[in-house]
């Protein structure tokens, strides 16, 4: 039985999309959990770094990945609020991620339209959860700096 259900992690991961929100950042947050447990946490961080890969799923795979003291999270999932890009999906394939949860899609720059097989071949892939309130606080972002 899961303690926690994938809703409870995905408004875990909404409320880092919410602190990078807060920061003037692209609000995409994302978790790591392994067994019930969150891991890492993270959220986009391109404009205080000024680095175009410090997405949430590259913070979050790192800060996994240190805390676990290796560099494959096959026993973990990974929330996250968007569709990932095909530079994190990459990452993600090369963590081999036993599971990956996202939000909202991203037709414009998500992995399925452009690399749907960039993840490990093992990895589990459910997305939709939450999808409106992931969905709107991105649009809710871009109409505020337009």
């Amino acid at each position: 039985m899961e303690l926690f259900n994938d809703e409870y992690y995905m408004r875990q991961a909404l409320q880092e999309a919410q602190n990078a929100f807060a920061e003037g950042e692209i609000p995409v947050g994302a978790v790591v959990v392994s067994q019930n447990r969150i891991i890492a946490r993270a959220h986009n961080l391109t404009e205080t770094l000024t680095d175009v890969t410090a997405h949430a799923e590259m913070q979050a795979i790192t800060a996994a990945a240190n805390l676990l003291g290796g560099k494959y999270l096959n026993e973990c999932t990974l929330f996250v609020t968007l569709e990932p890009c095909v530079m994190c999906a990459g990452a993600l394939g090369w963590s081999q991620i036993g599971k990956v949860v996202y939000g909202a899609s991203d037709e414009k720059r998500g992995f399925q339209k452009y690399a749907p097989a960039a993840l490990h071949p093992k990895t589990e892939v459910v997305f939709g959860i939450l999808e409106n309130e992931c969905a709107q606080l991105m649009k809710e972002f871009f109409q505020n700096k337009r």
